[in-house]
């Protein structure tokens, strides 16, 4: 009884929030679509199955992606949870790779199983000399096998091992956003490595049926294709250090001083070991000035939701804090940690570059 009046409180809940947001008029309903969208592309790795559109596409030219090997299992603790209050879920084997991610996402012809597209793209992979190193279907994939990328208080879908819905900046109700948010039946996946020059490119496809009665009806039933492509490349080494006198200095002057030696995985605060020097340079700053307290802020670009951005950049403000307080001793009372998310750029959003700039931590004077 507690099951059913829980699953209904969320499905009342839901009907809500679709009528708010219903009631806005620049949201309009999925439709299927005629074309590809602007400016998107197939990756020569992973060519589309004949007739599909895309109706996502994202390009990064250098960021870290992870690959699974195995089946999601449940975390040991049962009491850890995501971002959206889901029960973690992660594969036991996986590959943690680095180099550029393209991310689209298909729909297929009516009519077109999963498995057909499925099996299609292997064709694909391995007419370039690749291998398939990992394939589930449906339920043996671990985790919610049944739920897409988006809402909480669950078990951790597959998707959401690869992204939320939250993070990819697109209109509710659209196309894209229906791939990332509406029911999953029929699931399936490969992992596939294909040998390329300078290394390893890596190959992630996800099919399966989208299930929607709603805002997304117009793709109900209809075969989904959620496509990775990670390529090899050189990471570009213009790591400068600030040092700690230098950030002194514009303390002193500015107030504010933004650092971009501090390195962080794509949608993770998790702190890469290249941040090392810049944090040292940071402890030797608090170090030689005993009385100085900062505050230690977070910035991210435009792409992906506001909310989305704030909790991001809280976390990966958060996450310098604990590493000073830790590695370095440094009292955690002349630290305050903030996330200001996208609401301060220091260059246009417009490129990769500009966006590059605005991704950083900044440190400000508090006294």
């Amino acid at each position: 009884m507690r099951g059913l009046m829980v699953r209904g409180f969320r499905k009342a809940a839901a009907g809500l929030a679709l009528l708010a947001v219903s009631c806005m008029p620049a949201l309009a309903d999925a439709t299927v679509p005629s074309a590809d969208i602007e400016g998107s592309a197939d990756n020569a790795l992973a060519k589309r199955y004949e007739g599909s559109f895309i109706v996502y596409h994202q390009k990064l030219d250098y960021t870290d992606f992870s690959v699974p090997l195995s089946p999601l299992k449940a975390d040991p603790d049962p009491d850890k949870r995501d971002k959206n209050n889901n029960r973690v879920f992660k594969p036991e084997k996986a590959d943690e790779i680095e180099g550029t991610l393209t991310r689209l996402f298909y729909v297929l012809p009516d009519g077109r199983s999963p498995l057909e597209v499925l099996r299609n793209y292997q064709d694909v992979v391995q007419a370039a000399g690749g291998e398939v190193v990992f394939e589930c279907k449906k339920e043996e994939c671990g985790g919610d096998a049944s739920r897409s990328a988006s809402s909480g208080g669950g078990d951790m879908s597959l998707m959401m091992n690869f992204f939320y819905d939250s993070a990819l900046g697109v209109e509710a109700f659209s196309n894209a956003a229906c791939v990332a948010s509406s029911g999953v039946a029929d699931q399936r996946y490969l992992s596939a490595k294909v040998p390329r020059d300078g290394g390893d490119a890596y190959v992630t496809v996800q099919t399966f049926q989208l299930l929607d009665d709603l805002y997304c009806k117009a793709l109900n039933a209809r075969t989904i294709a959620i496509v990775h492509v990670v390529e090899p490349k050189a990471r570009d080494k213009k790591m400068v250090v600030v040092e700690a006198a230098k950030m002194a200095d514009t303390l002193s002057t500015s107030g504010g001083i933004s650092l971009y030696g501090i390195f962080f995985g794509t949608d993770k605060a998790d702190i890469k070991p290249e941040s090392g020097p810049t944090l040292k340079e940071i402890a030797k700053l608090l170090g030689d000035n005993p009385a100085l307290a900062v505050a230690v802020v977070g910035h991210t670009d435009s792409q992906g939701k506001f909310d989305y951005n704030i909790d991001l950049s809280n976390r990966r403000a958060a996450a310098v804090k604990a590493a000073l307080v830790s590695q370095f001793g440094i009292d955690g009372g002349r630290l305050t940690a903030a996330g200001a998310g996208m609401m301060a750029p220091v260059a246009s959003n417009d490129n990769d570059e500009g966006r590059a700039k605005n991704r950083r931590v900044a440190l400000v004077k508090l006294n």
